[in-house]
């Protein structure tokens, strides 16, 4: 029939949707490599039902218009993903989600100073804040530029336990060279420089002092656990 042959295309198309997301990397900007697995598993059973539907439809019932229309629509929505990938903006991600507080238990690491990933940073100034202790540090990190609204922007990442949906946006201040003109948002940067310390608000932290900053492109998975 019409509602099922279009049922039958429509379960087609989604699986080769999760297939050609995952060929191409685009399940990157949206779930862990670890859930890539069964993302393809799930694409190959699609794929599959597919084939069984097609096979299996009557040759001959009523045409049923609305529900034709339904598996159309729905066909339609897979197509678009393949031709237009999701290109999700992290800074405006990052800026309508809340910092939750790192766990604990993901924050015991030893690691040179200039080994530090964004991440290893922030965790590190968590447990141990006194900016003193970290002063004159080598820095070498990657991160996104975040527009912020009550200073200047920083570099931040976003950590994903699965995928974009749970992101978790966190950040480190950077002092940028008054003689350029200020990052754009979400533009991805490599910043090696020093960690220094300011007042700001009556409060002493940390921040990044850049000898270097080169614009990098998004790393291919841009996400961090």
């Amino acid at each position: 029939t019409m509602a099922m042959g279009w049922r039958s295309l429509c379960l087609g198309l989604w699986g080769a949707m999760l297939l050609v997301s995952f060929s191409t990397g685009c399940l990157n900007l949206l779930v862990r490599a670890p859930f890539h697995g069964a993302i393809v598993a799930t694409g190959v059973l699609l794929l599959g039902l597919a084939i069984l539907d097609w096979r299996g439809r009557p040759s001959r019932s009523a045409p049923r218009r609305r529900e034709a229309a339904s598996w159309l629509l729905a066909a339609l929505v897979a197509i678009a993903m393949v031709l237009i990938p999701p290109q999700p903006s992290f800074s405006d991600l990052a800026a309508n989600r809340r910092g939750e507080p790192l766990a604990p238990e993901e924050l015991s690491f030893v690691l040179p100073p200039a080994q530090r990933t964004l991440t290893d940073w922030v965790r590190l100034l968590v447990v141990e804040p006194d900016p003193r202790l970290y002063e004159g540090d080598p820095v070498r990190i990657q991160g996104f530029v975040l527009p912020m609204p009550d200073g200047p922007p920083q570099l931040a990442r976003l950590l994903v336990r699965c995928c974009i949906a749970d992101a978790t946006p966190i950040a480190l201040p950077v002092r940028w060279p008054q003689s350029s003109p200020p990052p754009q948002a979400d533009q991805w940067l490599a910043i090696e420089g020093v960690m220094g310390v300011e007042t700001r608000a009556g409060q002493v932290r940390s921040l990044v002092i850049p000898s270097r900053i080169v614009p990098i492109a998004r790393p291919a998975r841009p996400f961090e656990a």
